[in-house]
């Protein structure tokens, strides 16, 4: 098996298969990330993709392939964005893994198979690959398998692997059951002793907090998926795959056909424009027509949630994108225009971003200077006051602690205020993911009006500055890139 045994000539029709099972805990990250690492070993150029917002399984499909994990989300981003977004992360690769989301078909809550691991197999005309938890069954294999293959006969069910098999006389028993269902039979995984993948209060600990560790974990599944499966098997099911209709995404072609950004108007109640950093500390730099604004992202062990296309989009849009560590960096990158700060875990980093007064200073003196600044959850507690008791930015007149209570699920929102992301009105879906409170939870000029599933103000718009517990995809909505890097040219 090679690469030049695989590779297709057109990119709608990459192979592809997508690894699902009936329920979550059932081996699929697991399987996945091993059959993605077991493929990249064997030369093949794999693209990874997780149906749904997860952020931290595509860093393990990173580390696995060399490539960007990608997310496929049809609530997100609309189910006419699946296709085109697989193709663009597929470009130039000889077979495609995408990993599943809970259970095959589990969807939005009340809207049928939206944003299932199901429908993500119909709008890519892929072929799933179930992974069955095994350990307390024999025979009964039978009667699962059959009820996942006849539910939705428009989902297609090339094989299954099992897993947690304890035994060779437990195996075949298994695999009695399944033939008399017609399925084949793609691998079987022993029962043993876990990879060792930590988790904590949102789940898996991510690859940049691992290092080598995480690196030990990958190479141990792609050994027990290349020891268990039938990898020819797997690499003959993604061949058999439809053709897509569909182009792939380009982020300059979307922002072409995007509507042009008007800058942000004031807002009534909302807090009144600071003075211009000239008044404080000196001009700061502008960009030059023709020249590229700086946009800082911030990364690192505290701040991994991103999705690839946002850095793609604000390359698109003008800017250029500058990575830099809140845990290690004392400033921010010269030059900087505009700052993006997303999701990870500053809760577990509380002590270091707190330690390190410079940062913290540097993005006070940007954001009061009116530059624009884009902060989802990690960011949102970065910027307020303190988190936990521990100092932090203080951009925002509020206060971050963590919660037992976990916040957890999709929401239908509309923007409040204009800001530098978004004019008011605007309507986007996006997720929530943590285990923490702000309070007030608010400002005079909240950021979003959640429609879904309950009715609330939340966030912050002040001055340059948007500020939200609310993940979105900006796939969806690709002018909130244009709208950011003008305003970095203009503020």
């Amino acid at each position: 098996m090679t690469s030049s045994d695989s590779r297709s000539g057109s990119g709608s029709a990459v192979p592809r298969l997508v690894v699902a099972a009936p329920s979550s805990g059932s081996g699929k990250t697991t399987v996945a990330t091993g059959l993605m690492a077991a493929l990249a070993g064997r030369g093949l150029a794999v693209s990874p993709h997780k149906v749904g917002p997860d952020y931290i399984d595509p860093g393990y499909h990173a580390l696995a392939t060399g490539r960007v994990g990608r997310n496929l989300d049809a609530y997100l981003c609309g189910p006419e964005l699946v296709g085109p977004l697989f193709l663009h992360g597929s470009r130039g690769c000889d077979i495609a893994v995408v990993e599943g989301v809970m259970g095959l078909y589990d969807g939005v809550a009340g809207e049928g198979e939206l944003a299932s691991t199901a429908q993500a197999a119909k709008l890519l005309r892929a072929p799933v690959v179930l992974v069955v938890d095994a350990s307390s069954q024999s025979r009964s294999v039978a009667a699962l398998v059959h009820g996942f293959v006849s539910w939705d006969p428009e989902v297609r069910i090339g094989g299954v692997i099992l897993n947690k098999v304890a035994s060779d006389r437990h195996e075949a028993l298994l695999r009695e059951a399944v033939d008399s269902v017609g399925v084949p039979v793609l691998g079987v995984l022993r029962r043993a002793a876990p990879v060792e993948t930590p988790s904590r209060h949102l789940g898996l600990v991510p690859v940049a907090e691992r290092g080598s560790d995480a690196v030990d974990a990958v190479t141990a599944m792609a050994a027990m998926v290349a020891d268990g499966c039938d990898l020819e098997a797997l690499v003959g099911l993604a061949r058999s795959a439809g053709a897509l209709s569909c182009a792939g995404w380009e982020a300059g072609e979307v922002l072409a056909s995007s509507p042009p950004p008007p800058l942000p108007v004031p807002t009534p109640g909302a807090a009144a424009p600071g003075p211009p950093l000239s008044a404080l500390n000196g001009p700061r730099p502008q960009a030059p027509d023709g020249l590229k604004a700086r946009v800082a992202v911030a990364g690192g062990a505290a701040f991994t949630f991103s999705y690839a296309e946002h850095a793609e989009l604000l390359a698109a849009a003008g800017a250029e994108v500058v990575t830099f560590d809140p845990l290690r960096d004392e400033e921010l990158p010269e030059g900087t225009a505009g700052l993006v700060i997303g999701g990870g875990f500053p809760e577990v980093y509380a002590s270091e971003l707190s330690a390190n007064e410079g940062l913290r200073k540097s993005v006070a003196e940007l954001a009061l200077s009116g530059a624009p600044v884009a902060a989802e959850c990690a960011g949102l507690l970065y910027l307020c006051r303190e988190l936990d008791g521990l100092p932090m930015c203080g951009v925002l007149d509020a206060s971050a602690r963590m919660s037992e209570r976990l916040t957890l699920g999709y929401r239908d929102a509309v923007a409040l205020s204009d800001s530098a992301l978004t004019g008011a009105g605007t309507r986007m879906r996006g997720h929530e993911f943590h285990r923490t409170v702000v309070e007030p939870g608010a400002g005079a000029a909240p950021a979003w009006g959640m429609r879904a599933p309950e009715r609330r103000v939340e966030g912050f718009v002040e001055r340059g500055v948007h500020a939200s517990y609310l993940h979105t995809h900006w796939a969806a909505e690709p002018g909130v890139a244009r709208r950011f890097v003008e305003r970095c040219r203009t503020s």
